[in-house]
């Protein structure tokens, strides 16, 4: 029920004074310092998060209902988790179908590819100065006008999803190695001269661990803008299941509450993707300086 006169004011202003709190407390909490190897030094970098999506997600409930909001324009969050939770089996369907399928096809095959051909690309200098910009011109093509012409070339199932993504992370995870490849330093490089290394051994001993970093960042990036690709490219042509199929059917039925059940599990889902290879990265990289210092 909508809040007007003298309890409209009171009523904004109590929302505003515990969204106020809420980021209070969450300034306070990022600025406290845990001692090393404590629970609270595993559990902190959580709870300033936490607090925070779960004041945003009041104040977004509380302004829904106060302002009577329609369902087809924006639904309550409380809305959106009973829609998510009756439709588990038909997320769970289009989960596997956009991200097993598409993404993880596309991703694998353009980041193999990527760094199969950063390696072609840092032995043979003319690539680097001929092929590298063609591929940045590739790269700035709008993924809205290419999924199209994918879906006509590969057709309506999980290939043409595949390519798309391929398409959208090929370049950035190859930029991100060729410039990891050059990273060492020229003592380093003479250093290996001396040994009278060739280049096969120079780049398995010492370029490829020190582009470990830049690669893995590569890989992170890549993470989400595989699944964007994906969903992208079921815009255009899909079978009867996906999330970009669902987004855009229910878009049109005017069912918002299962576009934002799909827009939790897309988040949720490149969230979770993004964080393996995060994890993933301090595990091998745990000896730079960027991974010690957390």
């Amino acid at each position: 029920m909508q809040q007007t006169g003298a309890e409209g004011v009171a009523f904004w202003s109590a929302v505003g004074a515990i969204w106020l709190g809420g980021w209070a407390f969450v300034s306070f909490v990022a600025e406290v310092r845990p001692r090393a190897g404590s629970l609270w030094a595993r559990l902190h970098p959580l709870v300033a998060p936490l607090v925070f999506g779960v004041t945003l997600l009041w104040v977004w409930e509380t302004a829904v209902k106060a302002l009577e909001v329609p369902k087809v324009i924006l639904p309550a969050p409380s809305e959106i988790g009973m829609r998510f939770a009756a439709s588990l089996d038909v997320l769970w369907i289009d989960l596997v179908q956009t991200f097993v399928r598409g993404t993880l096809s596309g991703f694998a095959i353009g980041c193999g590819a990527a760094v199969i051909f950063a390696l072609v690309v840092d032995r043979y200098a003319f690539l680097r100065r001929g092929l590298l910009p063609v591929g940045n011109f590739l790269a700035a093509l709008p993924i809205i006008g290419t999924a199209p012409i994918f879906v006509m070339w590969f057709g309506f199932d999980w290939p043409s999803k595949a390519a798309v993504v391929v398409a959208m992370v090929f370049f950035p995870m190859l930029v991100n190695t060729v410039q990891g490849l050059a990273a060492t330093e020229a003592m380093q490089r003479d250093l290996m001269r001396t040994y009278s290394a060739g280049w096969w051994q120079t780049l398995v001993t010492l370029r490829l661990p020190a582009a470990m970093p830049f690669i893995f960042n590569g890989l992170k990036i890549c993470a989400t803008l595989a699944l964007i690709g994906a969903i992208v490219a079921e815009f255009f042509g899909s079978p009867t299941r996906g999330m970009g199929f669902r987004i855009s059917t229910e878009v049109g039925r005017l069912q918002l509450d299962m576009v934002w059940a799909e827009i939790t599990v897309a988040a949720l889902l490149g969230s979770a993707f993004y964080g393996f290879w995060a994890l993933l990265e301090k595990r091998v990289t745990f000896w730079h300086p960027s991974q010690r210092s957390r």
